[in-house]
């Protein structure tokens, strides 16, 4: 787990970057979880995301799973990349297997230090 993300109880990652927005993905227990994905369908540029609610969808060769805000926010970019070659989820989760880009003026209060999902995952 990277000490630099945030988590989310439905197994997202937030980064936040230098410029203030913040960088979303699916933890590589996720991804594990899963199984291979082979589908990932994301929310559109300029959309409004809202915490807890539904973003998207991840199918699997196991499972079609929906994808959860961790976040308030305005999409800003989408990884064209990961929609384009899903196996990227799989493969690099926390690095080019980002999933989008978003606006957010603040965390929520119940994202996750590495410790805690750690062992939220191990629990």
């Amino acid at each position: 787990m990277a000490d630099d993300l945030r988590y989310s109880k439905d197994h997202e990652w937030v980064r936040v970057e230098d410029d203030g927005t913040a960088v979303i993905g699916v933890t590589d227990y996720a991804a594990e979880q899963l199984g291979d994905v082979v589908y990932v369908d994301l929310p559109e540029k300029d959309d409004e995301i809202s915490a807890g609610t539904e973003m998207g969808e991840i199918e699997s060769t196991k499972s079609v799973s929906d994808l959860f805000s961790p976040l308030d926010g305005t999409v800003l970019e989408i990884n064209q990349a990961v929609v384009d070659a899903p196996e990227l989820v799989n493969s690099s989760p926390f690095g080019e297997g980002w999933l989008i880009r978003v606006r957010v003026d603040t965390l929520p209060d119940d994202l996750m230090d590495a410790a805690a999902y750690t062992a939220l995952t191990e629990g």
